[in-house]
């Protein structure tokens, strides 16, 4: 067992889909007082962070209109995109989501954001909510 103290699940991020980021940026800033944070473009977005509290909002603008996030926005709008919840064992919260049989987008941990390991749930199995999960 690891020396790490366990810090249970949170919310790491919320993920909001966006058509430009830039337009938001004042609000963000200047209205609701939140610093940037400097985060990595991923998976076909790119991606501006606000800190919330221990969490941020992630503003996703599309790269390009065939990314996920452009598929998204095409068919739905700007909104929210996905929660991600933080977890402290990765491996095991996907082998009790499969226990459970919560449909997987990602069978295993991949690479994501910020060099974190991630993984996201299908909306079918979550209430209709895309659920991301990475490890602390």
């Amino acid at each position: 067992m690891s020396d790490t103290p366990r810090r249970g699940t949170r919310i790491a991020h919320v993920g909001l889909a966006v058509r430009s980021a830039t337009d938001l940026h004042s609000f963000y800033r200047n209205v609701l007082g939140m610093s940037e944070a400097q985060l990595a473009d991923s998976d076909g977005a790119r991606i501006s962070g606000f800190v919330a509290g221990d969490s941020l909002v992630e503003l996703l603008q599309p790269d390009k209109a065939d990314s996920p996030i452009g598929r998204f926005l095409e068919k739905r709008g700007p909104g929210i995109h996905h929660i991600c919840f933080s977890v402290d064992d990765l491996d095991a919260t996907l082998t009790r989501c499969r226990e459970a049989g919560i449909r997987l987008i990602d069978e295993g941990p991949r690479t994501g954001a910020e060099g974190k390991r991630i993984a996201f749930l299908h909306p079918s199995s979550t209430g209709g909510i895309l659920v991301e999960l990475s490890e602390h």
